[in-house]
């Protein structure tokens, strides 16, 4: 697949997730309407709740973000260098603008590029990753981060996360609603309760399932900005010596990420541990020494 394949994929993906994520809102609204005795009322209510925490997420997510992990702007002279190659490879890259730069203050080796689209992107990296990388492990890593922005990653990425974000939300309003709502609509025929079992059911796993799924596609897409990134430098070598780094370094990034923002860094941020099929079902990651095994293959 090309890259302009690549990037009209991933913008019918984010197309069908904006529509799944408004039909699932309506289905879990109707079962809060049942429970409530007034299906226009769970209806009402979960549409806005969804539509606040879209437009919310997509136009506000990534500054929250970077507030999050306390990123600051970098800025000259201090952070020259860093500019300097982000510049360079947003130029090679044929990127419509150069993305802003941030660096968070911490000794832990790790980066991740967020916004909705090219023209609203930012990348952010570690001190600890600018001073223990090598120009060449510098370049591969931003070339990585680059190639989650070009190939819309990162729109991506931020509407999965705000559809299994919503749907936790949404799935415990539910939970909570049935535990204290009124029981006369609750049991008022067997109809009714036969639908809110159903409901009851998919707002215990669907958050599970969601999870399990962004978790999936966060996955596939380490794999693909890794080859993109390593074509983009030409040097396969930079990111594999880069990745390699990050996998021996010892410092968990506690501080500045959280399951919410796991996600997005090119390397899980908390402290590194054995790879087993339990945990890699459950990672944001795929395995560390898979990647650098397939940019050495390269």
């Amino acid at each position: 697949m090309s890259f302009y394949e690549e990037i009209a994929s991933n913008k019918r993906r984010s197309v069908l997730l904006i529509g799944c994520f408004f039909v699932f809102v309506v289905f879990l609204g109707l079962f809060i309407g049942v429970i409530y005795g007034n299906r226009y009322f769970g209806l009402g209510l979960a549409l806005v709740i969804g539509v606040i925490y879209f437009l919310f997420s997509y136009y506000g997510g990534s500054n929250a973000i970077l507030t999050m992990t306390k990123a600051k702007e970098a800025t000259k002279p201090q952070y020259t260098h860093l500019i300097n190659v982000v510049e360079g490879l947003s130029l090679a890259a044929g990127l419509s603008k150069v993305p802003k730069v941030y660096v968070i203050e911490d000794s832990a080796l790790n980066a991740f590029a967020t916004g909705r689209d090219p023209e609203h992107a930012a990348v952010t990296v570690t001190t600890g990753l600018l001073h223990k990388l090598n120009r060449l492990e510098l370049e591969g890593v931003i070339a990585h981060e680059l190639s989650h922005i070009k190939n819309y990653d990162i729109r991506v990425m931020m509407l999965t996360a705000v559809m299994v974000g919503l749907t936790v939300l949404l799935s415990d309003f539910i939970l909570r609603s049935f535990l204290w709502g009124r029981r006369d609509n609750r049991e008022s025929n067997q109809l009714s309760l036969v639908f809110i079992l159903i409901g009851l059911a998919l707002a215990i796993l669907s958050p599970l399932i969601g999870e399990l799924i962004k978790l999936a596609i966060s996955r596939k897409r380490e794999f693909l900005a890794d080859a993109s990134g390593a074509l983009l430098t030409r040097y396969p070598k930079g990111l594999a010596d880069a990745l390699r780094k990050i996998k021996e370094d010892p410092d968990p990034l506690v501080d500045h990420a959280n399951k919410a923002t796991a996600h997005l860094f090119i390397s899980t941020p908390f402290r590194k541990e054995k790879s087993s099929m339990m945990k890699n079902l459950f990672s944001t990651h795929p395995d560390i020494d898979e990647r650098i095994k397939k940019l050495e293959g390269m």
